[in-house]
């Protein structure tokens, strides 16, 4: 029989001040990533509803193997890393339940005509262009970015986890993916932001 590891968690800080990024050498979330901003959408996702328990938990964002944990202004991480990594250490030793199965992604309630036609095979490419260049670099800050629409040139995204009221998301939007996005995509005039 194969041991495991030794569990580990580091934390990353993220470009959001209020964001810092608790990460393991075990997989919590493979292939999906869920966002709570309140303990209510926590329902079924017992990992995020056990840190809302936490006074200064504003968000908990969970994807592939780390949590990103959002807190309320007036609190200092110096003094909230050691509680969530000891609370986190004991939640994956324990072989908890990250997510229930009875877990519904939000976008599977509205399920998105796939597109066809010309806007629909730019739609695909600005899709593997995210998932190319600009996935990896923001799940890397801790945060996650779902193409939602194209239409009229437009590209509307939603920002999660760290990127989600981060002062920094809205360069990295128009500086980083727009720019991106109208030199692979001419048809792209203008990327946009809207809230989980």
């Amino acid at each position: 029989m194969t041991q495991q590891p030794v569990l580990e968690i580091y934390t990353e800080f993220t470009p959001n001040p209020e964001s810092l990024k608790f990460v393991t050498n075990r997989m919590l979330l493979p292939q999906l990533s869920i966002d709570c901003k309140n303990v209510q959408e926590s329902e079924e996702v017992p990992l995020a509803k056990e840190v809302f328990t936490f006074p200064y938990v504003n968000g908990v964002f969970i994807a592939n193997n780390f949590i990103t944990v959002s807190k309320k202004p007036g609190y200092a991480w110096d003094e909230i890393i050691p509680e969530v990594k000891d609370f986190l250490k004991e939640f994956i030793k324990e072989g908890k339940t990250v997510v229930t199965q009875n877990y519904k992604p939000a976008q599977s309630e509205n399920p998105v005509a796939a597109p066809t036609g010309k806007e629909g095979e730019l739609e695909t490419r600005i899709r593997e262009l995210l998932d190319v260049y600009v996935k990896p670099a923001v799940e890397n800050d801790g945060g996650a970015i779902q193409f939602k629409s194209f239409h009229e040139g437009i590209v509307t995204l939603i920002l999660q986890g760290s990127c989600s009221g981060c002062p920094s998301s809205t360069v990295t939007l128009k500086s980083g993916i727009e720019g991106l996005l109208k030199r692979m995509v001419p048809e792209v005039k203008e990327v946009v932001a809207e809230a989980a």
